[in-house]
């Protein structure tokens, strides 16, 4: 178990996290809803008041829930929200689900905000990616080079825990909010990303978090199987009688053939796996 971070530590890397974006003219930040992003939206505002915007692409690979809490949270930071629908399921290359489908979405993403930016007299574009995020494989990284996006946090070396603590500081709502990459993440590679099964993922995902599974995914594998990750604590509870009756109903509903629980637990990137040496 790590040391606990010291409160002046915390208000140190805030104030750094600030005046590095303070160098900036104006700035546009790739705006989730989540706590990395959300945390850049606020030193971003506290750096350049007006001459930052939040910036929400809106996508059917993007639940109605972070769409809610982009909303939400940019109104209390107080920073200008602008919320724009982006096309990336309009691109085979992003359809068709290859390990490299994150860099065709991100592509499509950066592509729509500089070409936004540029029409709004904006300069920079900022994105939530902290540096843990660097040691994993995450393809919207060359993406994000192309299209000279700048990455405040991991520039900083500013860690997700880090990330949490500034963001508890500043007192905003989703510092304890779980990771929440996008819908086709759950999709395995090679499966066909299509509006069917995001509509599924996000509808069981959705029954999950209204009973009390916070931290948890539905991840959509060939021949009809899904399989759920929950962490081990909700085991018990998701496998009761009625809940687990419940659940396999929905699935089917969904179009599902096979409902599983997978006993490695909830893993980050676990569709990452099979691309393991």
């Amino acid at each position: 178990m790590g040391h606990p971070i010291e409160l002046s530590d915390i208000e140190a890397q805030a104030e750094h996290l600030v005046a590095s974006i303070a160098k900036h003219p104006s700035c546009v930040v790739a705006f989730s809803g989540g706590v990395d992003s959300s945390v850049v939206a606020a030193a971003a505002y506290r750096a350049l008041g007006d001459r930052a915007v939040a910036w929400t692409g809106i996508g059917p690979a993007v639940p109605l829930s972070d769409r809610d809490d982009a909303i939400r949270v940019a109104r209390a930071i107080g920073i200008r929200h602008e919320q724009v629908e982006t096309s990336e399921i309009t691109n085979p290359n992003y359809v068709n689900n290859g390990p490299d489908r994150c860099y065709h979405c991100k592509t499509t993403l950066y592509q729509t905000i500089r070409a936004w930016a540029d029409k709004n007299g904006l300069s920079a574009i900022l994105s939530g990616t902290n540096h843990d995020d660097l040691g994993d494989y995450r393809p919207g990284l060359k993406a994000a080079a192309q299209w000279q996006v700048i990455a405040p946090l991991a520039d900083l070396e500013i860690g997700k825990a880090m990330v949490r603590q500034i963001a508890d500081l500043w007192g905003l709502s989703v510092a304890d909010k779980p990771a929440s990459p996008c819908l086709a993440s759950r999709i395995a590679y090679g499966q066909v990303v299509t509006l069917g099964k995001l509509a599924s993922i996000e509808a069981i995902e959705r029954w999950l978090h209204m009973r009390g599974f916070h931290d948890v995914r539905a991840r959509v594998h060939g021949d009809g199987l899904l399989r759920i990750e929950l962490e081990p604590s909700d085991w018990n509870r998701v496998l009761s009688s009625g809940t687990r009756d419940e659940l396999v109903a929905l699935s089917i509903e969904k179009g599902f053939r096979f409902v599983t629980l997978d006993i490695m637990g909830r893993v980050s990137g676990s569709m990452n796996r099979v691309l393991e040496n």
